[in-house]
């Protein structure tokens, strides 16, 4: 028995079980309006607005397609600085998570094993671009996640 066969095994059978397929870039931008003006030091330290979206859909093969999509843009008062987005894929192979359990799965733990990918892509994008590596600070999925399900409830006891 192969380490591919006892995992497809794991997988199978009760044991909860995720397994990356395939990652790659979906979508990649950045953006350097002002360059090279921007480049230039200063002592005005950049705002950064940051957005962080996950999305996930089954595949008729039983497979899982996953979507790590985050933005970042840096502003100082002088104007823009860069804007970088990345749409960061995977494939998912799950397997021993019940259904009703599945989509916390799919949009907390996965875009996890996503994120330092992702991560590494922005600050070489960043760096490139003639700033200093952009470094991704932690992000908490599972707080996204529950922000992201408070905001689908409906509103109860508002007139």
């Amino acid at each position: 028995m192969t380490d591919t066969d006892a995992g497809d095994m794991a997988l199978q059978g009760s044991e909860p079980g995720i397994r990356i397929l395939a990652q790659f870039i979906r979508d990649l931008s950045f953006e350097n309006p002002r360059a090279p003006d921007a480049l230039r030091p200063s002592q005005d330290q950049p705002q950064i607005d940051l957005g962080v979206e996950m999305n996930a859909r089954g595949r008729e093969d039983g497979l899982f397609e996953v979507d790590l999509k985050l933005s970042a843009k840096a502003n100082r008062s002088d104007g823009a600085l860069f804007v970088v987005e990345l749409l960061y894929g995977g494939v998912f192979q799950i397997g021993g998570v019940q259904p009703d359990e599945m989509e916390p799965v799919l949009l907390i733990e996965c875009p996890r094993y996503l994120f330092p990918f992702a991560r590494r892509i922005i600050a070489e994008v960043s760096s490139e671009g003639g700033f200093p590596p952009f470094l991704l600070d932690p992000i908490d999925f599972a707080g996204v996640y529950a922000a992201r399900k408070a905001q689908q409830e409906p509103q109860v006891g508002h007139a």
